[in-house]
């Protein structure tokens, strides 16, 4: 079996989130990692201070590099850094049919500083169609994918069905955002699947991107859909409550 995983992302300097923690988390479950760096930021525990997206054509020459010489057993996707890097992960993802393919579409950070550049939701809806295993927003991004505010359970499900029929992916809408206990939504294009948990008592940074890095782990492992996102949701809860704080600002987790 094909042991390593690849990150698309940006780094992360305070290696809090991006391609720094997916690496980490691959690691965890006994793969290797490579990564394509969509862009670099200036960043730390507190906010997001400057993002500096790199050029589509230097992505694809990273990723076509590594592609032609490493077999891989999966990619991830996470912030893409600018609008038109959205083309270039597309024709990316397309070469990888067959492999495990989850895309965590980060467009925001926690600071509410931009990620992905002014993509619409109809471009990058266009660029992932057919070419994805795996979709994972937040609230607020599929609000935004969906065309739909979300304010409850009900709302995530209908959203989820919308966002696999138009991507042809599975969708798991994370739910940490909801009042009360959260759930996150699964839904695979046959079954809905709600994952309650928990709530940690923590502002921990890069909790999106551990939980799309530990389901792509479970998915080239071999474990179906839902099985591999109740067991990255487990992960992603236990990395929360054994956070550390290592700067001023959010707990950092710890694969």
């Amino acid at each position: 079996m094909d042991r390593t995983l690849l990150t698309v992302a940006g780094f992360d300097p305070c290696g809090g989130a991006g391609a720094l923690l997916d690496a980490a988390v691959f690691r965890s479950f006994g793969f290797r990692a490579a990564a394509v760096i969509t862009a670099l930021t200036v960043q730390n525990t507190v906010s997001v201070r400057a993002v500096q997206p790199v050029l589509p054509s230097f992505i694809r020459r990273q990723w076509q590099a590594l592609r032609s010489d490493m077999p891989l057993a999966g990619v991830k996707v996470g912030m893409a850094g600018s609008s038109d890097a959205w083309e270039e992960i597309g024709r990316g993802l397309a070469r990888h049919t067959g492999l495990p393919r989850v895309v965590d579409p980060v467009l925001r950070a926690s600071s509410g500083s931009r990620l992905s550049g002014q993509a619409s939701a109809a471009r990058i809806t266009s660029t992932l169609r057919g070419r994805i295993t795996l979709l994972t927003p937040n609230l607020a991004e599929a609000s935004f994918l969906s065309g739909h505010r979300i304010s409850g359970e009900k709302a995530m499900a209908e959203a989820a069905r919308r966002i696999q029929a138009d991507l042809g992916g599975a969708c798991l809408i994370k739910g940490g955002h909801l009042r009360g206990a959260p759930v996150d939504v699964l839904y695979d294009g046959e079954n809905l699947h709600r994952f309650p948990h928990p709530r940690v008592g923590r502002e921990a940074h890069g909790t999106g991107c551990f939980l799309s890095s530990a389901i792509l782990s479970r998915l080239a492992l071999g474990s179906g859909m839902a099985e591999a996102c109740e067991e990255g949701i487990r992960r992603t809860s236990a990395a929360i409550r054994n956070a550390v704080r290592s700067g001023r600002g959010r707990f950092l987790l710890a694969p």
